[in-house]
């Protein structure tokens, strides 16, 4: 595929710091620029994407087919996997029913705590509070 984005457009939490590194692992195994990304906060994205208003967000990434079709969470996920090199081989799994299922409930699992997951002790994390020290009579 030639044209970037001609396979879909990945949305996502451009404010989850899980998300931004989730998505660079993906665009980093999108060679031929098969996807867009955007992040849902970009402006005038629900113009572009009014289905986009429809629904939590929460619940996971988007992935939008050119023929609008929106792919949300694990089914998403799987969407992309099977056209990336490296992960199509593992793509299928998603087929088996109860793999399917597992792997819903795993992306619930994971959306519904991403916050939590994606901090680093970049973003003050890691940052350590002690009590302040208060003077002991003697």
């Amino acid at each position: 595929m030639n044209e970037a984005g001609q396979a879909g457009v990945v949305i996502y939490d451009g404010d989850c710091s899980f998300c931004r590194g989730q998505i660079s692992r993906i665009q980093a195994k999108d060679t031929h620029d098969r996807f867009s990304y955007l992040p849902r906060q970009t402006p005038g994205i629900t113009d572009e994407y009014p289905a986009l208003a429809e629904g939590d967000f929460n619940t996971g990434m988007r992935l939008i087919m050119p023929d609008g079709v929106i792919h949300v969470g694990a089914d998403a996920v799987y969407q992309i996997a099977r056209r990336l090199p490296g992960w199509r081989r593992m793509a299928w799994l998603y087929r088996v029913p109860v793999l399917h299922t597992l792997a819903r409930i795993g992306y619930a699992i994971v959306a519904k705590n991403r916050q939590r997951l994606g901090r680093t002790c970049d973003d003050g994390a890691c940052d350590i509070t002690t009590p302040s020290k208060t003077s002991r009579p003697s």
